[in-house]
């Protein structure tokens, strides 16, 4: 149902955790983990995004196409604030994802909760499993020896 549209993102991903950069540019957004599984008849794409503001994603799908661009802005400081640690990433996370033909792109819903964006995408009628019903054929005859 699902297929990566960069080989190399993944070890992309392990050398910029490996070399302590972890952020992104709108120029070469960073990776954000996922799942991806179904249920019943929806496929659910679950996208880990905390501390992001729901107003700072954006979900578009082009054709078969589905782009999840997220950014991780800095708190606001005051002139009295004095970082004593940073650690967590900012900046912007991007995954693109060629969805299938038997994908609904149509009727796409995605909801935002306790840092999850969940994208459900229906799987379209004629790519649902479906029983075959056999018929017997007229005018069988059986041979004797």
């Amino acid at each position: 149902m699902l297929m990566r549209t960069d080989p190399f993102r993944e070890l992309d991903r392990l050398t910029q955790q490996f070399f302590g950069n972890t952020s992104g540019t709108w120029s070469r957004p960073a990776s954000m983990p996922m799942d991806a599984y179904r249920e019943g008849d929806e496929y659910v794409i679950a996208l880990d995004l905390p501390g992001v503001d729901p107003d700072a994603i954006d979900i578009n799908v082009e054709r078969n196409m589905l782009t999840v661009q997220a950014e991780r802005r800095p708190l606001s400081k005051t002139d009295e604030t004095k970082v004593e640690l940073s650690e967590r990433p900012l900046g912007v996370f991007s995954r693109q994802l060629v969805l299938a033909d038997t994908l609904d792109t149509e009727h796409i819903s995605a909801d935002y909760d306790a840092g999850v964006l969940t994208v459900r995408v229906p799987i379209i009628e004629r790519a649902k499993p479906r029983k075959i019903a056999i018929g017997a054929t007229p005018g069988r005859k059986e041979i004797r020896a």
